[in-house]
Parts: C-alpha cells; structure tokens; sequence
C-alpha cells in the first residue's frame, strides 16, 4: 500500500468512525482492510461473507459518502471476502459490490468468522456425517439467514456460539431457542453447524431429538452405551432439535446427564424445541431446571417487513437457476400482507409461482399470485395466552393475588376465582390438565378437572357468572 494510499485509509476510518459511532464502527468495521484504490473504485476486504453481506446491506451509502469525502473521484466501493491463507492478494471468486461484510481482529490480526469462510460444504458434511449427525441441509447457513425484530437476539447469541473458539470461556450455556414452527428455528441450528465444523480445531453435532433417542436405543441394544456416551461428551457444541420430541425415561435420563457432563466441561449445548423450558412437561424437572438456566430466546412471529425481505431473499434464489424467472414488487407485497404464518408458507409460495411460471411460459401477476397461494392465505392466529396471563387478569378481576390462586387456601372468595382461572387455562391455552395443575400450585390433573366441569356447568345456567367469563376471555385475547 502507497503511502498516499495509507494516509487516506486512516482518514477515511477516523471519518467512518465518526458517522456510525465507535460500538457499530468496532462490531462492524474493524476488521475491514484496504487493498487497493484502482481508478474510480476502492477495493477493501473482509473476513467473511456474513459482514460483506451486512455492510453491502445497511452501510454502503455511509462508507461510500465518507471515501467521496476523502477522494471525490471515488464513484463505487467493492468488497471481497478474504480467505484464511491471503490477505493481500484480490480473491477472484469472492467479488462483489459494497454490501457483503466481513469481519476483522483486533491486533491487525485476520481469520475468517468459522462459519461463513469461503469452505466447501462437502467435506463439511462429510465430517459431520462421520461422527453421527442428522444429515444439514446446504442452503441453512447465516449467509442465507434473513434477520429481523423478531429474531436479532437469536441470530446473535447463535454466531457468537458459531464463531467461538476451542478454549473460550462460554457465554451463555445452554443456549435454548424457542418458537413455532417455520420461524427459522432449525435455519439457525444447522448454521452454526456449518459454521462450526469449518474451523478444524472443533467438532459440532447437529442431532434431532429423533436421532438422539435411536442413537441410544440402538447402543443400548448393541451393548455400546458406554461408547455412545463417550463419544457424546467428546464434542464441543452439541447441538439439539426438536427436543420437545424427546420421549422416554431412560432417554431422558441420558440426555440429562450429557447435558450436565458437558456444561460442567464447559463446552457448548445449543437446544431448540417448540417451548419454552418450563412448558416442556414431558421433560423431568432437573432438565427443565438446568435448561431455563442458561439464555432462553424467543423467535417471534414474523413481521411484514421480514416476510417481505425472506420473499426477496427466495426470488434472488430462484434466480440463480433459472435467470428470466422475476416476481413484480406488488405481487411480493401481496404475498408478503397476506401469508402470515411462517417462513415455510412464504417459500412454498415462491415455488408454487416458479412452477407455474417455467411449467406453463408465463410471467408472474398478481392475478396469477392470488389463484396459485389461496390456500396459504390463513385467517390470522389468535393471541397466544399464557396461564400467567390467565392468573394475573383473574386475580385483578376478582380482588385476590395471584399468590391467592396458588395457594392451598378454600375460602370461597378464593376457590371461585381459582377454578374460574383453571378452566380459562383449559378453554384457552394448549396446555395439558397435568400442567395445568402444576402451574396452580402443584395441584392434580383430577383437581382441575373437577374445577374445568364445575364452571362448565355453572355457566350454563348462571347468565352473570357466563357475562365475566366471557369478559375474561375478551380481556385476553385483545
């Protein structure tokens, strides 16, 4: 590098760091290099593609002005992704315009984030494959990740688990990630899979519940146990899906104690299921326990403007392979307002659009959009109540506490209120008798059953108690 070249490269850093503030500059700008100024354009690097995405994506603008602010002949940026073994030399491959970041270390040191470096998913595979994985699907991995309100936090607390090291000291252990279905759940799992097991120096397992409960059924009967669990508690993130499928005692048993073995060795277990920690019922308490207490995230539904980002995302997909393929920015914001369940629905859609399209020569309108998808196009989901919800709302209606409601008392200002809340727990939540009972205070499943038919038969002919019932329920679902 010149040294016209070095002094306007720390300009232009001092500039940068100034327009975005020094906590963005360091997370997303430290590691940014410069490797040549070449005509109107300035090539810079970067370690991975997940930062030369998110630089090309929210700051192109901003580091476009800044370099015009230092040389105006400058009329574009170029970003590239740097490998592990140059830092000097152009990648041919990686080119892109401004808007695929990549991260930098501090000490002018360099390494790529382990998860994004430019790594072939074969031998990855492969290498997960060998230690007894469920099979990765190829397309699931941060580069391919669409990040939105509801979903920041996880994506965050899953690449800093992806781009740890052998060693580190771990943040948050377990990590446990909680949502519906088709809210991107597995997309974050198998990411930090992929990402993991491009670093050599670790080794990630990526399991269902499923293949977890074969696996130690099948070592049980193959006499191998001992080996299962040895080579369990040899990884250095375990990485669990589904686990609300986890069924068993003795499987159960097992997972407990790998899951104790390798927090207490302090490596790393990433878990996601359904529910939060507390709802899984089927699970024993000791799991449940030790689950709730590391970071628990939720994955919310997703917005219309994520839906519409994930719809880009998918398009520019489809595009790679069959280039004329093109969907109207209305007919994406059709698809985007009125299918609002999941991430799933919104690929479906692109593909029902894509097939019609190639299969039949057409090109895609809204027309066509609204025929293909009806079937997606759901009424929207009711809100989702909690029992929490359910005892605080009744214990404000009724004068009690919530304290009240799980307490043993049977005064009859308490019993009323208490079986009122038991069988709104019932009508609207999915929540079994059993857990019921236990979020009343440890009662049996029989004593809310009791309280479910009492009220049930009480409404039908008491009009003023029916009148607060359904008030309750108003209450909240608005």
């Amino acid at each position: 590098m010149a040294d016209i070249e070095r002094d306007q490269w720390a300009r232009f850093k001092g500039r940068l760091r100034t327009n975005v503030g020094e906590d963005f500059y360091t997370s997303w700008f430290a590691r940014m290099d410069l490797e040549r100024i070449h005509d109107d354009c300035v090539h810079m690097t970067v370690p991975t593609k997940f930062l030369k995405s998110w630089i090309q994506a929210h700051y192109a603008d901003r580091v476009l002005a800044c370099w015009q602010s230092e040389a105006p002949s400058v009329k574009r940026i170029e970003l590239t992704v740097r490998t592990a073994m140059r830092c000097a030399a152009p990648v041919k491959d990686a080119k892109a315009p401004l808007g695929q970041p990549r991260p930098e270390l501090g000490n002018g040191a360099s390494r790529p984030a382990p998860e994004l470096r430019n790594t072939a998913t074969a031998p990855v595979s492969a290498s997960h494959e060998a230690l007894g994985g469920s099979p990765l699907d190829p397309r699931l991995t941060f580069a391919t990740f669409v990040m939105g309100r509801s979903n920041t936090l996880a994506h965050a607390a899953a690449r800093q688990v992806a781009e740890g090291r052998r060693g580190d000291s771990v943040m948050f252990n377990p990590l446990y990630i909680h949502a519906g279905v088709g809210l991107g759940k597995t997309h974050l799992l198998q990411a930090v899979t992929w990402a993991g097991n491009s670093n050599p120096e670790r080794k990630v397992l990526y399991l269902t519940a499923e293949k977890f409960m074969y696996g130690f059924v099948a070592a049980l009967k193959s006499q191998t146990a001992l080996a299962f669990k040895e080579a369990l508690r040899g990884i250095d993130v375990l990485v669990i899906d589904d686990l609300q499928f986890l069924q068993g005692k003795s499987t159960q048993s097992e997972f407990c104690h790998t899951l104790n073995a390798l927090i207490d060795a302090g490596r790393q277990v990433v878990i996601a299921a359904d529910r939060p920690p507390s709802d899984l019922e089927s699970l024993d308490d000791r799991v449940r326990s030790r689950l709730a207490g590391g970071l628990v995230v939720e994955m919310g539904s997703l917005g219309e403007e994520l839906r519409l980002e994930i719809l880009k995302s998918r398009v520019s997909a489809a595009k790679a392979h069959h280039a004329t393929f093109d969907v109207p920015m209305p007919v994406l914001e059709y698809l985007a307002k009125t299918i609002t369940h999941n991430g799933r629905d919104l690929e479906g859609a692109i593909n029902r659009l894509l097939a019609h399209s190639k299969l039949n020569a057409t090109t895609v309108t809204l027309e066509m959009a609204e025929r293909e998808v009806r079937d997606l196009v759901r009424p929207m989901e009711p809100k989702r109540v909690k029992i929490e919800d359910i005892q605080r709302v009744v214990a404000r209606q009724y004068n009690v506490s919530r304290s009240d409601l799980l307490s043993s008392r049977r005064t009859a200002n308490v019993v009323r209120p208490r079986q009122v809340a038991m069988y709104l727990a019932k009508t609207l939540t999915l929540r079994s008798l059993p857990e019921i009972g236990r979020r009343f205070g440890g009662r049996d499943h029989t004593t809310v059953l009791h309280a479910v038919r009492k009220i049930e038969a009480l409404v039908a002919k008491d009009v003023s108690l029916s009148d607060e019932v359904e008030l309750l329920k108003r209450q909240l679902q608005e």
